[in-house]
């Protein structure tokens, strides 16, 4: 059967196109597009009046906690809530219990995720054995098994050899570094942003230092071994500058930003609400309005949730003692449209940019276009739509967000995987 996606505003970067256009979809592929498709008999047409046809949203930063944590989330779940936010792929952290570590462990996801998810897993495998720092996985064969990427996520290689080996395997198997740089070494116990409100709320603090000396060697490292590196979750207005600088010295680094660090800082944070307790943390204002500027500027060229659920038990242990991380999946698009697009920070098509077409290319998958002839992975987006953001509603089996009671304007309306509609919203 096909579908007939018809009267919305086609935004693909990946073709330049910006405008009124139909879609027709056939055998889960872009078949045409065009300014005017008649519908033919058996066509399924979906009245696309008023949104946005985008090509579905990529997010290279999630957990899904299965293995060994499916109390938290599981593959199911987890794709469930990425489908209701818009996205048709997402790349899971490997820092599960066991860990994404080797060949037979992604192969285990990837039939999992092929039996009981909505959208498209790409697989991301650790660095080193069971991320303990001290031997590499086998990266080759994790890549050859369907690996995109390699990462330590949530926390850092700290022997600065080993990770330089790490780097020079990614790029012998074609595949991208994404780095979480923190220095172990100097984290200690911090649970908040080290300034007056980590002091106000007795917790130990967390320097933008931590994040940037990592951020710095990462660099070095890339332009030593010409690796492909990918910095996740950046929250520091150095950051920046050095993503900056790098690219213009001609090294293969990119960045992401996720919404808590560029609409929230330390200020926001009421009380003793492990709510806002995310690694890293939240930082000043100085810290998120350059980061807001970088991805105005195309200096961080990727939006990612950093997808975190944990249960309410966990969370109500107050900062000092709650795990870090918070759920964000179902509500990205929705305060990116609010506080990025709407504000004139990125244009909607900039906004594309950097959640579907760059994130494509980070990790080399041949998704984040709606060209003829590829795979139907499409999200349909209401921009004006306004409503009030409640963890209640989630999907996620997490419903750990400081954006509770949040009013936004931007809603996702549905969500295509190969030319098969997986998530639909018809409340209006």
């Amino acid at each position: 059967m096909s579908l007939l996606i018809k009267g919305g505003r086609l935004i693909d970067p990946a073709t330049k196109r910006d405008g009124q256009f139909d879609v027709l979809v056939k055998d889960g592929k872009v078949c045409r597009v065009d300014s005017q498709i008649e519908p033919q008999e058996g066509d399924q047409v979906l009245d696309a009046s008023g949104c946005y046809v985008v090509p579905g949203l990529i997010d290279l930063h999630v957990h899904l906690r299965e293995p060994g944590f499916e109390y938290k989330e599981t593959i199911k779940t987890g794709a469930m809530a990425a489908a209701r936010g818009g996205y048709t792929s997402i790349c899971p952290m490997p820092n599960t219990k066991p860990v994404i570590d080797s060949p037979e462990m992604v192969r285990w996801l990837k039939d999992k995720a092929e039996n009981e998810a909505v959208v498209n897993i790409w697989p991301v495998g650790a660095v080193t054995k069971g991320q303990m720092g001290k031997e590499l996985a086998d990266i080759k064969a994790m890549a050859e098994a369907g690996a995109v990427a390699i990462s330590e996520d949530g926390k850092s290689v700290m022997d600065t050899k080993l990770y330089k080996e790490g780097m020079i395997q990614a790029k012998e198997a074609g595949i991208t570094v994404l780095a979480h740089c923190e220095d172990k070494t100097l984290v200690g116990r911090g649970a908040l942003n080290a300034g007056p409100v980590a002091q106000r709320l007795g917790v130990e603090g967390i320097g933008n230092d931590v994040e940037d000396i990592i951020a710095a060697r990462d660099i070095i490292l890339a332009k030593s071994t010409g690796c492909r590196l990918h910095l996740c979750h950046c929250s520091t207005k150095d950051s920046v500058a050095m993503v900056k600088a790098a690219r213009a010295d001609g090294i293969d680094v990119t960045a992401e930003v996720c919404p808590h660090h560029f609409i929230l800082t330390q200020d926001d944070i009421p009380g003793d609400d492990a709510n806002y307790k995310m690694n890293p943390p939240l930082r000043s204002r100085e810290d998120r309005d350059a980061l807001v500027e970088g991805l105005s500027q195309g200096i961080m060229e990727a939006i990612s949730t950093d997808h975190a659920p944990h249960s309410a038990e966990e969370k109500s242990r107050g900062i000092a003692k709650a795990p870090f991380g918070i759920v964000g999946s179902e509500t990205v698009l929705s305060l990116t449209m609010t506080y990025l697009v709407h504000t004139g920070k990125l244009t909607p098509y900039e906004m594309v940019e950097r959640m579907s077409w760059r994130p494509a290319q980070i990790i080399g998958i041949d998704r984040g276009s709606l060209a003829e002839g590829k795979i139907a992975d499409i999200t349909l987006i209401r921009p004006d739509e306004e409503y009030v953001i409640h963890g209640a509603d989630f999907v996620s089996k997490g419903k750990n967000t400081p954006f509770e009671g949040f009013k936004v304007r931007g809603k996702v309306y549905k969500t295509i995987v190969g030319g098969k509609v997986v998530f639909t919203d018809d409340q209006m």
